[in-house]
């Protein structure tokens, strides 16, 4: 080969890693750190599964870019950058690239969430660009959220799409749930763990015929009814916050047969799953709450079960005292008589200080 060949083939190749180098994405799961019910694949792509379940890095300059992509359908992430929520994305069933760009130049830290829960499909990190690096972890409190639709934030974000417009899961905003706004104004870790329709002894329109109700799918990775990969656990939160009840008492369509409620069945159900949960975080706090959802007659009911519960297990005294929490009214205005999410805020102003006292200094 003569020296002007050789000179040719190695600019050429030197070009063509370059291009290649602008559109590969990074993917060493060094430099992400996830939260959440997530699951790493072989190829160091993140699968992001339950509601705002996250990635988190770190980028120089004033932008990255960043790759995802929905499995079956389309989907929604959010993006935070420094702290600051960016906006609610739509992602495509193929490889999205979506270009973050921050304020200023300097150090940033992007986090990316996924708006929507585990039964709307998962969404596929598959790596950044940019002069990435990790983010420094600090030690925080951490409070895991267990619950249905509400804690989902199914129906909450109507900015985009007005209810009754889209999919069902056009409108949900993990982010925007009381859950993650309480835990950010404690500044808190956290984790959900929650299925829309989902209860504890019986679902919203099913009475355990059929659909699998909490304790069928808390301890599996993807809250559904298959148990081949299991949910590794690990967070060992300092608070559970449990919300479930919500459709245990709902009356489903109103078409299909409903059996009127059944206290004991409810109570024996959600005593057995506390001890579930304690299985796997044995030094959690946990809270009982109730629902902005439930009112009249039935809220008394509920709030009654929710404290034989909670004597029920604070009678063994093998654990840390279980206690309830009881809204003050909140009327929902999002889709399908869910809060929307200023009521989620509502309901974050009510539940923060109370777990402030749980959590000390």
């Amino acid at each position: 080969m003569r020296i002007e060949q050789k000179i040719i083939l190695f600019f050429t190749t030197f070009l063509l890693s370059v291009i290649c180098n602008a559109h590969t994405p990074q993917k060493s799961k060094s430099i992400f750190s996830t939260s959440g019910r997530v699951e790493i694949l072989k190829d160091n792509n993140i699968t992001l599964i339950g509601s705002a379940s996250s990635v988190t890095f770190g980028f120089k300059g004033k932008e990255c870019t960043i790759f995802v992509k929905a499995e079956d359908h389309h989907n929604y992430i959010i993006i935070e950058v420094d702290g600051k929520y960016i906006n609610r994305q739509q992602i495509q069933a193929s490889q999205n690239t979506i270009p973050v760009k921050a304020d200023t130049n300097g150090d940033h830290i992007i986090t990316i969430y996924k708006a929507t829960e585990a039964a709307n499909g998962n969404i596929v990190f598959t790596g950044a660009k940019g002069q990435l690096f990790k983010a420094k972890k600090t030690k925080k409190k951490k409070i895991e959220f267990i619950g249905d639709s509400i804690t989902c934030g199914m129906g909450n974000d109507t900015i985009a799409m007005p209810c009754g417009k889209g999919e069902w899961y056009d409108q949900h905003n993990a982010y925007y749930s009381y859950a993650p706004i309480t835990a950010r104004s404690l500044n808190t870790d956290f984790v959900l763990s929650s299925v829309s329709g989902i209860g504890i002894y019986r679902n919203w329109n099913d009475e355990h015929d059929k659909e699998a109700i909490m304790p069928d799918v808390y301890e599996n990775l993807y809250l559904n009814k298959d148990n081949s990969k299991p949910y590794a656990f690990g967070f060992n939160p300092d608070i559970t916050c449990i919300a479930l009840g919500t459709n245990d008492f709902s009356q489903g369509d109103g078409t299909k047969e409903r059996l009127p409620f059944n206290e004991e069945k409810y109570i024996a159900n959600y005593i057995n799953f506390i001890n579930t949960v304690y299985k796997h975080s044995p030094d959690t706090q946990i809270v009982l709450l109730d629902s902005p959802m439930v009112n009249g007659e039935k809220s008394q009911t509920f709030a009654k079960c929710l404290n034989r519960i909670k004597d029920a297990i604070n009678s063994e005294k093998k654990h840390k005292p279980v206690s309830v929490f009881i809204y003050k009214s909140v009327t929902p205005h999002g889709c399908g008589y869910h809060p929307e999410i200023e009521d989620d805020k509502l309901m974050a102003a009510q539940l923060a200080p109370y777990l402030q006292t749980l959590l000390g200094n």
